[in-house]
């Protein structure tokens, strides 16, 4: 904050020269926690200009932070141009963090690549998110597992064999999910081969990992024709709890030197691993940090570079668009009080005695209106 002050100090006091304007003194303070910078000149000199000339000193500010902005938003258009003979861009979110406390530790860890989410190819960081909200608006609609009438809200389906249900645990009502065991999700029987036939009330406690292995046997409404379980398997669907997400991550490490061998015999496909996630959405998309850029060649924290110059820029931008709405907003002993005082004499329509009271009027019920969203919003957000 400090640098970005310095400079629109130095752009205003810049315009402030260029217009022939005595500089008295230059100072930078801190009113709370948010630093600012102040710049004193000869009111005598200013009066004496031409109003246009006024204005364009008064408006310095907020124009240096309006370019200000335009330049951080070019250099993120930008960014994976520049970076291109270091990194690719689009080829897939790559970790850089996974918290400890994370549902996903375990099965992610730095430097590995997300190929896909529920089936759905991911190319970066924004698709991971857009997905991930997909889903939770998803599983927060559906209906439970009473008005489905005995069939599951979720479209996931598993030929499971005979001899894996055998030895799960039952439960005798499938929507009691939580009468499984720890790690074990509550399944259903749905009828594969016998149409008229209804999924009967008895549940099946199956991991979840156990299931991500096993083959889809089709999706909800199918036909016999369409049903690949065999005899001895038999279609298990999930019970949908609200709120609760099914997705099946895929990823890789392109890193991996075996996978990376050239005279490997490893194909990509064995490369890839997958896994099913259980939880919520939330947890899913914020407990893991994801960039997408991908570096072409492995050298120390080269993953963390585009991440950090994103984060700079994404930073400028806000800080200098909140500098120039700040400074424009109409409150006394900001730059938005000087511009609205000079533009004031443009309105000839208007006595000398009237704009006076116009100005007075709009400063004090911007003052009030201004410290009423302030504080409003501290209350909010703490």
């Amino acid at each position: 904050m400090n640098s970005v002050t310095q400079l629109l100090q130095r752009g205003l006091s810049s315009s402030e020269s260029s217009e022939g304007i005595q500089l008295e003194y230059i100072a930078i303070f801190l009113a709370i926690l948010f630093p600012g910078a102040l710049i004193a000149f000869n009111y005598e000199l200013l009066h004496s200009k031409p109003r246009a000339s006024s204005l364009r000193i008064y408006c310095a500010g907020i124009w240096h932070n309006a370019v200000c902005c335009a330049a951080c938003g070019l250099a993120l258009l930008t960014l994976p141009v520049l970076l291109s003979p270091l990194y690719t861009h689009g080829d897939g979110p790559m970790v850089t963090e996974v918290s400890p406390s994370s549902p996903l530790s375990g099965y992610l860890s730095p430097r590995d690549v997300i190929i896909s989410l529920e089936g759905t190819k991911i190319s970066s960081a924004i698709d991971w998110m857009e997905i991930t909200n997909s889903l939770e608006r998803r599983s927060m609609a559906s209906p439970n597992f009473d008005d489905m009438k005995g069939y599951l809200t979720i479209n996931r389906t598993y030929c499971a064999p005979k001899s894996l249900v055998e030895n799960c645990e039952k439960i005798s009502s499938a929507s009691n999910r939580s009468a499984c065991p720890v790690e074990h999700v509550a399944f259903l029987s749905i009828p594969c081969f016998d149409l008229n036939s209804h999924s009967d009330s008895t549940g099946y406690c199956l991991s979840s990992a156990d299931a991500v292995s096993l083959k889809s046997c089709g999706i909800m409404g199918m036909s016999e024709s369409t049903c690949i379980c065999s005899e001895n398997e038999l279609c298990l669907s999930p019970v949908q709890e609200p709120g609760v997400v099914w997705a099946e991550i895929t990823y890789r490490n392109p890193y991996n030197h075996q996978c990376n061998s050239s005279t490997s015999d490893v194909s990509e496909e064995n490369c890839q691993k997958s896994f099913l996630y259980v939880g919520d959405a939330f947890s899913l998309a914020h407990s893991v940090r994801l960039t997408s850029y991908q570096p072409r060649f492995s050298f120390p924290f080269g993953a963390y570079i585009p991440d950090l110059l994103e984060k700079t820029c994404v930073w400028t931008f806000q800080v200098s668009l909140a500098l120039a709405l700040l400074n424009s907003l109409p409150v006394y002993c900001l730059d938005g009080e000087s511009i609205f005082e000079a533009s004031s004499s443009y309105f000839t329509v208007f006595s000398s005695r009237r704009r006076r009271l116009l100005v007075r009027v709009y400063f004090f019920w911007g003052s009030v209106i201004t410290c009423l969203v302030f504080v409003r919003t501290l209350f909010i957000k703490f």
